[in-house]
């Protein structure tokens, strides 16, 4: 028989999911119009924005409060592993790997969101008035750059991260980031 033990609670794989379909849609209205496709997309990717914001905030809540950030930090097993070294305690819920992909899309992630969230002073929304006096011409020039290289580095992590999880020793982890759980072979 095969047991199956939970890797990923369901707030954790929603979160996920959300996730995906703000960044996926943050990119397309980002990115479809200098392809040429014209729609009004300053109103979805703003509100997009905003919503990928509040949903890293219940992120960090959980990292921090629930989870504790100990899960993905790199410990000395995970450099033994890197020299070739036999891992002295159990291995853990991530490997090297998945933590530093980890902490480099958070890192992008935070400039994205940092930026981002200052380019909001440029827009008339609903919940505030544009002021974009708050910064100069160049400190702009800074922020776009910032959030458009971020952007593009989104996207190269996006296509790694697709590709990672579609290779047949990594299928399990994509069935427990769908489902929640995952088959192990005690056999």
């Amino acid at each position: 028989m095969v047991p199956e033990e939970v890797r990923h609670k369901l707030s954790d794989r929603v979160f996920h999911w959300v996730m995906a379909c703000l960044v996926i849609t943050l990119l397309g209205t980002s990115f479809l119009p200098i392809l040429g496709i014209k729609f009004n997309w300053v109103p979805i990717h703003w509100i997009s924005g905003v919503l990928l914001i509040l949903a890293v905030i219940f992120h960090l809540y959980r990292s921090l409060f629930v989870h504790g950030l100990k899960t993905m930090m790199p410990n000395r097993d995970d450099l033994r592993s890197v020299v070739g070294n036999a891992q002295s305690g159990e291995e853990g819920k991530y490997d090297l790997n998945q933590k530093l992909y980890h902490w480099s899309v958070a890192f992008i992630m935070l400039v994205l969101l940092l930026t981002g969230g200052v380019m909001l002073a440029k827009i008339d929304t609903p919940l505030w008035r544009r002021d974009p006096s708050i910064l100069s011409d160049w400190n702009w020039g800074i922020v776009y750059t910032l959030h458009g290289a971020a952007s593009l580095l989104l996207i190269f992590f996006f296509i790694l991260h697709i590709y990672f999880t579609f290779l047949p020793e990594h299928r399990t982890l994509l069935v427990s980031m769908v489902f929640g759980k995952t088959q192990t072979d005690d056999t």
